[in-house]
């Protein structure tokens, strides 16, 4: 079962023929050191029990498939959410090959991103030449109108002075003394790609609000009744943001999405390439100081960048993956109150309408438990929702989860009797789950795509939701904020729990006295 060009197998075909096969198992023989088969059982029963569980939730310098990615990846995507601008990562050329099919992998479309090409030398000696070079080679090739730097864990581990470099940069004529080059030090051995995200918002805000690096002049502020938006780091962006500036035209808001990355995840195939597209235009970036207020739909995408909105006068809210009827009314409430804007009729009907579908299916939803991880504002949002169906959000990891975080979700569930028996595990990881789905099992798994290997070995149906979802296509383009997105969230979980009920009972003449046509 070779291949030839005349008939060109699939891998699902390909590698179940009798020459791949025997590879396969010569090659586990010969070098996998395999153990006895009944030995490989019998520990694979074991790491299913209450006695394993206790192990596993006792380790301490260990982390086994954290749900989490590193800071510099949320700076990359913060960075292309604005007009013409590419991520320069101050570090190997390995690393940034990890962001950017991270990203081009999630979203179905090329993700430019440059490195500094750190590499042995310059970990001894230090990085400066590497950013001279970097970015002049990025300025001449690439024709940006900003270059954002963020950095890895070689440039942070060796000191590099971002600010001294991109400044001796410009004195050596890399680039133009009036351009644009943000930064922020964002470490991959600490916080999380949401943290990374944070860290890159902030430093290009401050660039163009309070002139660092040497480039930009200070801004005084002169307040004005525009609102800012931020969605923080989403793997919905796409949907999303066009979902939040459909609500804003509706309600008559003027509003500056910053970082708006939902053009430049979405280019059309018309024979051109758009190594840019869209972005909050870098006029609008600076501009944004005089705004009456800042929305974050990510408090913990912005913990850092919040607080410095706010000591330039501004009034900042924020919100925590807004998903479902109340989390949206908070929302759409809040925006009202700040803008003093009327909420329109036709977002009323949107409400209803989103409350009669909750009604028609409630019954297929209530009393089901389900493990949620991921993000903690998604997890936040998800725990919301499902609490508001009737649903019991039984387990709730974050591994970039803090206790603060967990705070809240505890009192999250504590306001409903479906969180009764429901708890919240911060900083751990999807091997936890592991052990948390074999001892306490639920109906139902909600995350990104790598629990689709949990779903393989506890048996849990896995409902994808998250970032990143390597293996569906374009879930980013829907959004899932505000009544429309929450529609779409719920049409996710049922379609998944219609599914399972006809895959369990789908045996004729035996188990499909539920196959039913109607449900």
């Amino acid at each position: 079962m070779t291949q030839n060009a005349e008939n060109v197998l699939d891998h699902f075909e390909l590698f179940r023929g009798p020459e791949y096969q025997q590879m396969l198992e010569n090659k586990k023989k010969m070098f996998e050191n395999p153990h006895d088969p009944a030995e490989v059982e019998r520990v694979r029963d074991w790491a299913k029990t209450e006695e394993y569980r206790e192990k596993n939730f006792a380790r301490e310098a260990l982390t086994i498939n954290p749900a989490k990615a590193c800071q510099p990846l949320g700076a990359v995507f913060a960075a292309v959410g604005f007009e013409s601008t590419i991520p320069f990562v101050h570090g190997s050329q390995g690393c940034v090959a990890y962001y950017r099919s991270h990203l081009s992998r999630h979203f179905k479309e090329p993700s430019s991103c440059v490195s500094s090409s750190m590499t042995e030398d310059a970990a001894v000696f230090g990085g400066l030449n590497n950013m001279v070079d970097g970015l002049a080679n990025t300025y001449n090739m690439y024709k940006p109108k900003m270059i954002a730097v963020s950095t890895t864990c070689m440039a942070e581990v060796i000191g590099d002075d971002l600010n001294a470099f991109i400044k001796t940069a410009k004195e050596k004529e890399s680039v133009p003394q009036e351009f644009d080059v943000p930064f922020a030090h964002t470490p991959a051995f600490v916080g999380s790609h949401v943290t990374g995200y944070d860290n890159a918002l902030k430093g290009i805000l401050e660039h163009f609000w309070d002139g660092k690096a040497g480039t930009a002049p200070k801004i005084e502020r002169q307040p004005n009744e525009k609102i800012n938006f931020i969605g923080g780091f989403d793997g919905y962006t796409v949907g999303n943001n066009r979902e939040i500036r459909r609500i804003m035209d509706m309600m008559g808001v003027d509003c500056t999405i910053l970082g708006d990355s939902s053009d430049v995840f979405d280019t059309p195939s018309d024979g051109e390439f758009r190594m840019y597209d869209g972005g909050t235009t870098l006029e609008d970036a600076a501009n944004a100081v005089h705004a009456k207020a800042t929305i974050s739909m990510q408090e913990y995408c912005t913990e850092k960048t919040l607080p410095m909105i706010k000591a330039h006068g501004q009034e900042v809210a924020a919100f925590n993956h807004p998903v479902g009827v109340h989390s949206t009314d908070e929302f759409i409430m809040e925006l009202s109150r700040i803008t003093g804007k009327e909420i329109p009729e036709e977002l009323a009907r949107e409400r209803g309408r989103l409350v009669d579908a909750i009604a028609d299916s409630s019954a297929h939803i209530h009393g089901k438990k389900f493990a949620i991880y991921g993000d903690p504002d998604l997890c936040l949002g998800l725990t919301a929702f499902l609490l508001e169906l009737g649903a019991e959000p039984t387990h709730i990891l974050a591994t970039n989860g803090s206790k603060a975080w967990a705070k809240k979700v505890e009192e999250l569930l504590a306001s409903s009797p479906f969180g009764e028996n429901c708890h919240v595990y911060p900083g751990k990881d999807l091997w936890h789950m592991r052990s948390l789905l074999f001892t306490e099992p639920v109906d139902f798994l909600i995350g990104n795509t790598y629990g689709k290997y949990l779903e393989r070995d506890t048996g849990t149906p896995l409902i994808r939701i998250g970032f990143p979802v390597f293996d569906r296509h374009h879930h980013h383009r829907r959004p899932v904020w505000g009544y429309q997105g929450s529609m779409n969230v719920l049409i996710t979980i049922l379609d998944k729990i219609f599914d399972e009920i006809d895959r369990n009972t789908n045996v004729p003449a035996k188990t499909d006295y539920s196959y039913d046509i109607i449900r």
